[in-house]
């Protein structure tokens, strides 16, 4: 008996640990190890990539390692970067969508904005990634095939042009935050609605920045919660730090369980800034269907949480 006691002493001591983590810290810009992933023209943002070491000497990718350069892309609902331009849904033709394995018989649609990018994973397996990293802001269809219960994955990213400090040069700003945001919507094969993103996604930040005092960072074991850090840009961003978080390995998968993370915080089209965009305002029948109206969803902070996996399943 004592020795079962024990065990279950040692267990239960030991879950906390695997959830919580510390936050890393890094110092100034990033240094730069890929110019641009993709090359949109001058009149576009650059998506550069860099690398900063952090206070426990790692080295952090900037504003996040991905698989860009490997992975399938998305296929276009908006794309003014070499890709189609599709004026409103009715001249999407869904047999000319490659249908992509996620391991199972039924069909499904999903509908996708990232602000400013994402991969998708359905049941651990990654499906597509956006094929703009960072601007012109588009919009995206994938077509799969899957078994329900479906575990969505995604990672989505707000791109940096400075990098390791979150920010870009805006509004007369060289250190101004930027704004993520990412919307959904999930159809069957006969375009029944299945999922939307909503409150019931989780959201987990593993990237903030930029922090002008570190101290304003509420970080204990899950929360991870940067309301009320300072979100004004500067021109001098001089001491500004970068919080990390070490990716989970299997943030993907159907077993992991994310049901410590907080729910997905939803942002209002005003907020993320889509009104005026034809990415997302020549397909509102899509995501803001009647009955089916999908919310841009988040962590609680759109301007310094800029790594964000969010999560969900569909039974």
């Amino acid at each position: 008996m004592i020795v079962r006691i024990l065990a279950v002493i040692v267990l239960c001591t030991s879950i906390p640990a695997l959830h919580a983590q510390e936050a890393a810290y890094t110092t100034g810009i990033a240094r730069q190890t890929i110019p641009s992933l993709i090359d949109c023209g001058p009149e576009f943002r650059n998506s550069a990539v860099g690398e900063i070491k952090s206070n426990e000497s790692r080295v952090r990718t900037v504003p996040a390692a991905t698989n860009f350069e490997s992975a399938p892309k998305a296929s276009d609902l908006f794309n003014e970067c070499g890709g189609s331009e599709l004026s409103s849904s009715s001249q999407l033709d869904l047999q000319d969508i490659p249908l992509l394995d996620a391991g199972g018989s039924e069909e499904f649609v999903m509908y996708l904005l990232a602000d400013n990018y994402f991969e998708l994973h359905v049941n651990g397996k990654l499906l597509a990634v956006d094929p703009v990293p960072y601007t012109p802001l588009n919009s995206s269809v994938v077509r799969f095939k899957a078994d329900r219960p479906l575990t969505i994955a995604v990672m989505a990213v707000d791109w940096e042009e400075n990098l390791g400090l979150g920010s870009e040069n805006h509004s007369g700003l060289a250190f101004n935050p930027g704004k993520g945001g990412f919307i959904a919507h999930l159809q069957d094969a006969s375009g029944n609605s299945v999922a939307i993103t909503n409150r019931r996604w989780r959201a987990q930040t593993f990237y903030t920045s930029p922090l002008k005092n570190r101290n304003c960072l509420v970080a204990s074991r899950q929360i991870r919660r940067s309301t009320p850090c300072d979100t004004r840009g500067e021109n001098y961003a001089g001491g500004f730090s970068g919080a990390h978080w070490n990716l989970p390995t299997d943030w993907m998968s159907p077993a992991f369980n994310d049901s410590i993370w907080p729910s997905a915080s939803i942002h209002s089209n005003a907020s993320v800034d889509v009104s005026n965009s034809p990415a997302y305002t020549r397909f509102r029948d899509i995501f803001d269907a009647e009955g089916a109206d999908a919310n841009f969803i988040w962590t609680s902070n759109l301007m310094l949480d800029n790594l964000v996996i969010l999560r969900t399943t569909v039974n």
